[in-house]
């Protein structure tokens, strides 16, 4: 059996959210769960037995009255076929196997229940991330890990397919955070518990000329106004469990309509027809 690469320490991941400021620090968590209590809005459906997968189980238990509130390791604590809702919270980009994340809230859904889930995607601090790499290359010649690899849309939208999920939808939310300093954005990752947790991470304290460079280089790259900013994409998903009440795509040759009638076009045969 082939198990997935160790991306993220979990040990540190706990200790990180252990120390997260629950009054100050959690102002993403709170945009995530106002725009998934709205999309929730706009599905035609009554859920009566949700469930939440969260490392922050008192920010997230306010976003769907009487849901199950679940832990996000690895293996996750969900009774199969037991809820018609499951969402994931803000987790899946720390997860060592994203896949079987959604594979395992997936077979936890009753028949055409709904699972959605919200992350950090890819273009997530890429300003942080180009100061560091430029940074720790001009004081020591060599990168080392320091933010967790997040996934674009494309990709995140790939594993609902994966997972083996129907209608699939991904989206995007990108969201840009202004700090007078680049320390103020480092102060504010450890309140949301979203410090260094990369299981190849550097063991030592990074050394203070490389930090210093760093936030030398973000505000000469990104500063406008006086204010540095600082990029947090959320990604969204949505799938449901298979059902047979579900739209069905067309057999190949079915269908009853041509192209040509529907766009109103004039239809020209090829020549050899």
């Amino acid at each position: 059996m082939q198990h997935a690469p160790m991306i993220t320490d979990r040990s540190a991941l706990q200790k990180h959210r252990a120390r997260a400021d629950l009054e100050a620090g959690m102002f993403l968590h709170d945009a995530a769960i106002e725009d998934i209590q709205d999309r929730l809005t706009l599905v035609n459906k009554a859920f009566t037995s949700p469930a939440i997968v969260t490392g922050f189980p008192e920010i997230w238990r306010s976003c769907v009255p009487n849901a199950r509130i679940v832990a996000d390791d690895e293996v996750l604590n969900l009774e199969q076929g037991a809820h018609d809702l499951v969402i994931h919270a803000m987790a899946l980009h720390w997860a060592n196997d994203p896949v079987g994340q959604i594979i395992q809230c997936r077979r936890a859904l009753q028949p055409d229940g709904l699972f959605m889930s919200v992350a950090y995607g890819g273009q997530t601090l890429h300003e942080l991330r180009t100061a560091l790499a430029q940074a720790e290359s001009d004081v020591t010649g060599g990168l080392s890990p320091r933010v967790v690899p997040m996934a674009e849309i494309r990709d995140m939208g790939a594993l609902l397919q994966r997972a083996g999920l129907a209608l699939p939808v991904a989206d995007s939310e990108p969201l840009t955070v202004t700090y007078e300093t680049p320390w103020n954005l480092m102060r504010d990752l450890r309140a949301m518990g979203e410090a260094n947790a990369l299981a190849g991470r550097l063991r030592q304290p990074t050394r203070r000329q490389v930090l210093i460079r760093a936030a030398e280089i973000y505000v000469e790259e990104f500063m406008t106004e006086g204010r540095i900013p600082a990029t947090f994409e959320l990604i969204y998903l949505l799938g449901w469990a298979p059902d047979a009440s579900q739209p069905q795509p067309l057999r190949p040759g079915s269908a009853a309509t041509r192209l040509a009638d529907v766009l109103g076009a004039k239809e020209t045969k090829l020549s050899g027809e």
